[in-house]
């Protein structure tokens, strides 16, 4: 099934449920008609943003023509997708931005979080629990998600720009921060705007306001050469190749996954036979694998809608060293980087970036007490009702902190000569991948319960054990000894001293 901006299924089942409803061959045909409806109206958003680009482009069409036809283009795709079910991105867009109007900026981002996390949650139970517990359906709430992430985020950002001091605001912030409350208009369109309203990816405020007024610096790289500047200044690149590259690498990942989904299906894993007759050593590989082979769908969604932004011209972000254009400012994934990650923090670092993003900034960086476990609290609420979800967040907590753990205590004798850097590079790689497969097992399956059937919690236990066992100081602790050290000897490492620097600004999850 295809997959929402969150990461969860856009068409959703329970695995072992949907094989014994005695409607199941009706069920698959609904789903597919539903997927292809989907992918239709994601191709028809990327024709559009082409016509948009050249056609409104900001030269020659005023913002607010801009602004309405993305907004009106936006809607047209969510009625055609979702039907009626669509007016609930007007009315929480609606009932948010009164709140933004009435509250004031001193506390206005408390209440927009409240309300809009509240609606969609509500809407997210009703959906599941009183109409269609796993079956197939068109998950309307998926687009709410991402609303839900435009909403908070930009009621933070008003906040920054219109009640907090300057020097209070992180450099982050500064970037970020709004400094006039949007129009009604201008609010619609960011969170309904057609390039992003069936798959996102979130976007900064500014970002999109700048695109849609046509300001050339549309990225926020404040340290960005003066040569880059000047290029960027005198003409606008085309984003073509970018867009013929992601579009196919889409739909490679999509033959990929229509080709190998049903070789490996994640329900084998709690499949009785399959415990019983698979050696213990072998569950591991075939739970790699398994999943493995689901994740092409959420790279196929996600870097389809990708493209459809950069095909609308959204998503420069300045050019590389080499002077080639980087058209990344809102790009949701590393695939490489995935595959290939050595540890938790660097595969949720190139997994669903924006929404990492929104996290950090609205959750990680403000909360006083445990940032860590209030973000992946947080995630849980955002991405539904399953109590697989709840799970698989709950598990995050714990196999983060072990992963800091072993990091902090076993890494260093490992970096003494390259061979030894490339055993624990291995060892690491497959132990990640293990991780990440265990813990979202429930994401997929959706409940708590067979998802952790063959394996009875024993990565749980062992990342606990972990966790207690090898100490490591808080964060600030570590950035007050790091710097007491670069007093001492700031001669002997000045990359580290810039390192420190810049880690002081901005934390990262």
């Amino acid at each position: 099934s295809l997959v929402n901006p969150d990461g969860s299924s856009c068409y959703r089942h329970t695995g072992q449920k949907l094989y014994r409803n005695a409607n199941s061959a009706a069920a698959v045909g609904v789903s597919f008609f539903l997927q292809v409806n989907f992918v239709v109206c994601q191709l028809c958003a990327l024709l559009s943003a082409f016509w948009f680009r050249l056609f409104l482009h900001p030269s020659k069409t005023s913002p607010f023509i801009r602004h309405v036809v993305a907004t009106l283009l936006g809607l047209y795709f969510a009625l055609f997708c979702f039907g009626w079910y669509a007016l609930h991105f007007l009315v929480q867009s609606g009932l948010t931005y009164g709140i933004m109007i009435l509250t004031g900026v001193e506390h206005m981002h408390k209440y927009c979080l409240v309300v809009a996390l509240s609606y969609l949650s509500l809407c997210q139970i009703t959906r599941v629990y009183v109409f269609d517990y796993g079956m197939y359906t068109a998950d309307f709430t998926g687009p709410m998600m991402v609303i839900t992430q435009k909403i908070t985020s930009i009621a933070f950002e008003i906040h920054d720009g219109m009640a907090r001091k300057e020097e209070h605001l992180t450099p982050g912030q500064k970037i970020l921060a709004i400094r006039r409350m949007p129009s009604l208009l201008e609010y619609f369109s960011y969170n309904c705007n057609f390039m992003g309203i069936l798959a996102g990816p979130t976007c900064s405020y500014n970002d999109y306001i700048a695109f849609i007024e046509g300001d050339p610096r549309r990225h926020r790289d404040q340290e960005a050469d003066r040569k880059s500047q000047s290029k960027l200044k005198q003409a606008e690149p085309s984003p073509n190749t970018e867009v013929i590259r992601k579009v196919a690498t889409s739909f490679f990942c999509l033959l990929v996954f229509l080709s190998v989904c049903k070789v490996f299906p994640v329900e084998r894993n709690i499949d009785d036979d399959f415990i019983a007759n698979t050696p213990f050593y072998a569950q591991p590989v075939y739970l790699y694998l398994s999943m493995l082979t689901t994740r092409p769908k959420y790279y196929f969604v996600w870097t389809l809608a990708d493209a459809i932004n950069n095909a609308a011209g959204f998503g420069f972000n300045g050019y590389d060293a080499d002077g080639s254009p980087r058209w990344d400012l809102i790009s949701n994934l590393r695939i490489l980087n995935i595959e290939l990650a050595t540890s938790f923090k660097v595969f949720l670092d190139n997994w669903n970036i924006q929404t990492a993003h929104w996290l950090k900034r609205v959750c990680y960086e403000r909360c006083p007490y445990h940032p860590t476990a209030a973000t992946f609290i947080l995630s849980a609420m955002w991405h539904g009702a399953y109590p697989g979800y709840y799970l698989t967040f709950l598990t995050g907590i714990v196999v983060t902190l072990a992963a800091r753990a072993v990091r902090h205590n076993v890494r260093p004798h490992f970096l003494q000569s390259p061979t030894h850097k490339l055993v624990y590079d291995v060892i690491t790689w497959a132990a990640t991948q293990i991780a990440i497969c265990y813990t979202v097992v429930p994401f997929v399956l959706l409940s708590i319960g067979p998802s952790m059937k063959s394996w009875y919690f024993s990565l749980h236990i062992g990342c606990i054990l972990l966790a207690v066992a090898l100490p490591v100081k808080p964060r600030h602790l570590r950035v007050k000894d790091q710097q007491k050290n670069l007093l001492q000897d700031p001669v002997q490492h000045p990359v580290e001293a810039r390192d420190t620097d810049r880690s002081q600004k901005e934390k990262t999850t």
